[in-house]
């Protein structure tokens, strides 16, 4: 997956580089994937006024799983003030709002409203254009079976 470093001179092209062990690195993988996928989702969710992370909160709060803020904090991996301006950006522009919760009324449960639910489903339809060309070079059966693998080794075997 080529960059905008590639083009410019006196860089090195990137298969020479791929020579180096730790092109055999998984953390380095996944980071380098992270980083390409990241510019292509970015650029598509852009016309819905949203990036990666905002995404993911729109998508949990949309997955009628009743998630609150520290679920949310965790499962995305943020901090719990991170969160809270994802959903405050959010919860302003009308697309999430924040509830009690039915066990904890401290716990705030953070849902997408009608119109949270419409821009996420249009966001979705780009974000999976996004993940196509991230990962063109792999056929559907590699796909399913990558993302298969991430999910058991994030989650273990019952994932």
């Amino acid at each position: 997956m080529p960059t905008e470093v590639d083009d410019a001179p006196g860089t090195v092209p990137a298969e020479k580089l791929m020579a180096a062990t730790i092109s055999r690195d998984a953390g380095f993988l996944l980071a380098k994937l992270h980083a390409a996928g990241s510019v292509l989702n970015n650029r598509a969710l852009a016309g819905f006024g949203l990036k990666e992370r905002s995404y993911s909160v729109l998508a949990l709060a949309t997955s009628e799983l009743e998630p609150t803020q520290r679920e949310m904090a965790e499962f995305l991996s943020l901090d719990p003030s991170q969160i809270v301006a994802l959903i405050d950006e959010l919860e302003k522009r009308g697309l999430v709002i924040r509830a009690p919760g039915k066990q904890d009324r401290r716990a705030k449960i953070v849902s997408a409203t009608t119109e949270g639910t419409a821009v996420f489903r249009q966001a979705e339809a780009a974000a999976r254009e996004a993940e196509s060309a991230a990962l063109a070079g792999l056929s559907d059966a590699e796909i399913a079976a990558l993302k298969g693998l991430l999910r058991k080794a994030l989650w273990g075997p019952a994932a």
